[in-house]
């Protein structure tokens, strides 16, 4: 059994009635506003943090606390039932809510436009399509939700992503772990983008950005104006425009991004392999109202659309009956006192 608020074994067994007072997987059905009839988990582990989950949305991860501070930014849209994406144009930032990641893909992810015949939305139909949940569990060492969604057309493409969100008992930390599979018989384009989305608190003029960047290059002239300050937040600005910055992480096997808010004493890390992920794009989006930056790791270098990727010689494919598969680990960090960052996770 691990260790829960200082106490593993007997002492919190004798302490607790059910395990569940402080471990447990909660399961909504939304009542009210525009997520009305969705679906909802939350993971509880007992290390004081939360993580909201959606089936209806991929398995995507909305709202995730620690100590009740929340890290994800939450758009205007908030995060809304699957009957309202419109896929046309984009029709996408209609539903965009925010929350901790909404993937993009699975075929295709930036601008809409029209590529070999098919006319493609932005960033694509996986978040808004539903899962089907084949394991959901709290035990006294885990709490785990496993999930498959798929992605499909007659005439057109048979994609499925199977997703695994896994929160060890105490720890301040939740893996992601995907496997998109092409279930046609025709090789098929593959573009994926992990839009990871942090608001305040956790954002703020103070917050410091670390990227293990061999290369930054900004997207276009907006991007070139804030290209020597992506490592640093702002105050919600008027007027702000979008910057986007391309890093390139290349091959390296553990890639870590760490942003840190030294005045609120926390920090959240993000890790995955760039031999899967070998690019990540940066939002920052720090306006009114609009206050947010992206952390985006992708396994495509064109964020420009599908048509784009390519002319460029970057697109890459599935072959039929063949998969691909990532994997993403989050951890929240408390730092021991402002303006430093611990090196390990919370385990509490």
């Amino acid at each position: 059994m691990s260790n829960v608020f200082g106490r593993e074994g007997t002492a919190l067994r004798e302490r607790v009635g059910s395990l569940s007072q402080v471990v447990r997987l909660d399961s909504f059905v939304e009542a009210e506003g525009p997520a009305r009839g969705a679906r909802r988990l939350r993971i509880v582990n007992g290390s004081g943090m939360e993580v909201e989950l959606h089936p209806d949305r991929a398995l995507d991860i909305g709202q995730v606390t620690l100590d009740g501070i929340p890290i994800a930014w939450i758009s205007p849209t908030e995060i809304t039932a699957p009957e309202a994406f419109e896929p046309e144009g984009a029709g996408w930032l209609r539903t965009f809510g925010g929350g901790l990641l909404a993937t993009c893909g699975l075929d295709t992810f930036g601008p809409a436009g029209d590529d070999a015949g098919q006319t493609l939305g932005l960033h694509g139909r996986i978040g808004a399509q539903k899962a089907r949940v084949i394991r959901a569990e709290a035990n006294d060492r885990e709490v785990v939700v496993k999930a498959v969604t798929r992605q499909g057309a007659v005439f057109g493409e048979n994609l499925t992503l199977q997703r695994t969100i896994s929160a060890e008992v105490g720890t301040s930390s939740f893996l992601l772990e995907d496997t998109v599979t092409n279930e046609s018989f025709a090789e098929q384009p593959h573009m994926i983008l992990y839009h990871i989305n942090l608001g305040w608190p956790l954002l703020s003029e103070n917050t410091v950005v670390d990227i293990p960047s061999r290369e930054t290059v900004a997207r276009d002239a907006e991007g070139e104006k804030g290209i020597d300050a992506w490592q640093k937040g702002a105050e919600p600005t008027p007027g702000f425009a979008e910057q986007v910055f391309r890093h390139t992480i290349g091959d390296e096997p553990s890639a870590r991004v760490r942003v840190t808010n030294p005045d609120l004493g926390l920090a959240l890390v993000v890790e995955f392999s760039g031999l899967e992920l070998p690019w990540l794009f940066q939002w920052k989006m720090v306006g009114q109202g609009h206050y947010a930056l992206g952390i985006e790791p992708t396994n495509t270098a064109n964020v420009f659309g599908r048509s784009s990727a390519r002319e460029a010689g970057e697109l890459t494919s599935i072959p039929a009956g063949q998969s691909v598969s990532y994997s993403v680990r989050f951890t929240l960090q408390r730092t021991s006192e402002p303006n430093s960052v611990c090196d390990e996770g919370s385990s509490v």
